[in-house]
């Protein structure tokens, strides 16, 4: 397909998501316009709840492949709207519309950049695409429910507003909920053993420890307690108390290796909420990041979680659109933020993937 089609079609394609209600877990709607979409285009789809894939016609299960992921939930319009969330309308240059810019303008530019590439042959990659669900309230039934579905990937592109600047690290996240056991007793005698105290040395830990690996993108690792409680009433030793820590993981280490010193070091219980937001991160020197730098693209570190974290291949977080713009009010994509997608992922991707 001629690519000034495609990134026409994918604009339409836009308008038409924002169109349909598609908060986390009902996205079933956008799911079978995006099915449909690509049906119609002679492209073979497999589904399971409301994620759609696709691989490229001539796939070739000796060569490696690469994901192009991005997802079609969007959160709730906030109460500050004073628009239509679903209205889709064009004013001057922009798209207005709920989730145009997180992350409905990455997800059609990837759509889009698939349908380019989707009947060429001698690729040296097989290509992959998935348009996944629950990605905005972390859920299960999204990304990480395919991926064993999908067979092995190299590496992958995972959609989100980036201006198309290159996320080559992100955090991953631990919720630790901690509790320091005591022995309850009258505050007015020599009794029980306060649980407020244990935990006081134990926060203090979660204060000063520093990891010794450093990221080269991110720094240190950084933990923080956010949350206490403890004591039933003032005249009694308290047996418990909990806390939580909030605590943004690396890339220079896993979420399990973070757990196992977490605990070497500190007394209270340490649950973690999840493991599954992991840290992810792609080498400077792999080909599409370096694609991506010839094209005059900036690389970065993202603070922020997507579905990259339920990855384990390099990847990298790169598309159209403004993060700042994300879960605003009166949400807007320019339009040309679409064209330049399609043709930003066609570029990055062309001395990585063809074989000639």
């Amino acid at each position: 397909m001629l690519l000034e089609n495609i990134q026409k079609e994918s604009l339409d394609l836009l308008r038409q998501l924002i169109r349909i209600q598609s908060f986390s877990k009902e996205e079933d709607r956008t799911a079978n316009l995006i099915a449909q979409f690509l049906e119609e285009r002679g492209v073979k789809t497999q589904r399971k709840m409301n994620n759609v894939w696709a691989y490229n016609k001539h796939f070739d299960p000796a060569k490696p492949t690469l994901l192009l992921n991005s997802h079609h939930d969007t959160v709730k319009p906030n109460s500050g709207y004073t628009r239509d969330p679903y209205d889709a309308a064009i004013e001057g240059d922009k798209l207005f519309g709920l989730g145009s810019n997180d992350a409905g303008g990455c997800l059609v530019s990837l759509i889009g950049t698939f349908l380019y590439y989707y009947q060429q042959e001698d690729l040296k990659y097989n290509i992959c695409l998935a348009a996944t669900a629950e990605e905005e309230i972390s859920g299960n039934n999204g990304l990480e429910l395919v991926l064993p579905d999908l067979g092995a990937l190299e590496f992958g592109i995972v959609g989100e507003p980036t201006e198309m600047n290159l996320a080559i690290a992100e955090r991953g996240l631990l919720v630790l909920d901690c509790v320091s056991h005591g022995k309850a007793g009258h505050a007015a005698r020599e009794e029980g053993e306060n649980a407020i105290y244990k935990a006081l040395k134990d926060i203090e830990w979660f204060r000063n420890y520093q990891f010794p690996k450093v990221s080269e993108v991110f720094g240190p690792l950084k933990m923080t307690v956010t949350i206490i409680n403890a004591g039933s009433q003032h005249n009694v030793v308290p047996a418990n108390c909990t806390f939580t820590v909030d605590v943004r993981v690396t890339d220079a280490y896993t979420n399990e290796e973070v757990l196992e010193i977490i605990r070497a070091n500190v007394d209270c219980d340490v649950t973690p909420r999840s493991i599954r937001l992991k840290p992810s991160s792609i080498d400077k020197n792999h080909p599409v990041v370096q694609a991506g730098v010839a094209l005059g693209k900036t690389t970065y570190g993202s603070p922020t979680t997507s579905d990259q974290a339920l990855l384990d291949i390099p990847s990298v977080k790169c598309g159209p659109g403004f993060s700042g713009r994300s879960h605003m009010a009166d949400e807007f994509l320019y339009v040309r933020e679409v064209a330049q997608g399609v043709e930003g992922y066609v570029n990055m991707l062309k001395p990585v993937i063809n074989g000639k």
